[in-house]
């Protein structure tokens, strides 16, 4: 028996919202189940494993603000470890020595604040892509070249730092500017600059100095944060990157890059 009008129109109705249903999910990108909510921004970074020494590797002392390494840090890392890391990473094997390097220096001299490698690699990529920022590269000696400097910190879309150094570190007598593969401004590079590539000098351009510099600075920076050198911990770790640069979005960047790395 045929179907009578009021059937058939209430057949088209449903028709008709189920039809709207679908092109509105397909409007929306898809499927009918919820979107997942945004993942947030990571915020801290654990420490990844640490690096492997190199089998009698040399004495180096990381006491703070002297020039008084007996080696290169970089000398201290496991030739395969670091091979077989700069491969999983990507990061160049000559920046991931410095950074590795550094860690095990810093974990000789203050093992209780714990800094580790991916963390300093992870400034590294942030602050000038472990040291390739503009062209430049990173020797074999460690000095990267040309030498990288920051805009000045006019306080105009910056900080405003007037010049701290007249100029003897960063080359501008008006305002500081940040310098380096680790971007350290004139004051902290003052501050907790060392010898890290054992050549008997202390430069900002040099990746070892730089980054020793750098671990020299955030284990401190974690303990006007927390109380103690701590880069262990949430709470530390994110005190030591927010001394480095306040900026959210900074403390979201290093902390993904180092996550990563530490995959």
């Amino acid at each position: 028996m045929p179907a009578r009008p009021a059937v058939l129109l209430a057949i088209a109705g449903i028709a008709f919202l189920v039809a709207g249903v679908i092109l509105t999910v397909a409007l929306a990108g898809g499927s009918l189940s919820p979107r997942p909510a945004p993942t947030p921004e990571p915020s801290y970074a654990r420490p990844a494993a640490p690096p492997a020494v190199a089998m009698d590797a040399p004495v180096v002392d990381a006491t703070v603000g002297t020039a008084d390494s007996l080696a290169s840090v970089s000398t201290l890392v496991d030739p395969v470890w670091l091979a077989t890391t700069s491969a999983r990473t990507g990061i160049p094997a000559r920046a991931l020595a410095a950074y590795a390097g550094a860690a095990i220096a810093k974990a000789r001299a203050m093992p209780q604040c714990g800094i580790s490698w991916n963390t300093l690699a992870a400034i590294g990529w942030v602050e000038s892509k472990h040291g390739t920022h503009g062209g430049s590269r990173v020797t074999a000696s460690g000095a990267v070249r040309p030498a990288i400097y920051g805009p000045s910190l006019t306080g105009d879309g910056t900080e405003h730092i007037p010049d701290s150094d007249d100029g003897r570190f960063d080359r501008d007598k008006e305002y500081d500017r940040a310098m380096g593969p680790m971007q350290l401004i004139p004051q902290t590079w003052r501050n907790w600059r060392t010898d890290g590539s054992g050549d008997g000098k202390r430069d900002p351009q040099n990746i070892d100095d730089a980054t020793m510099a750098a671990a020299n600075y955030l284990c401190r920076a974690t303990q006007d944060a927390v109380g103690e050198p701590d880069m262990v911990t949430t709470a530390g770790w994110q005190g030591g990157i927010r001394a480095y640069n306040p900026a959210p979005s900074y403390l979201h960047a290093v902390a993904r890059a180092a996550i990563e790395y530490g995959r």
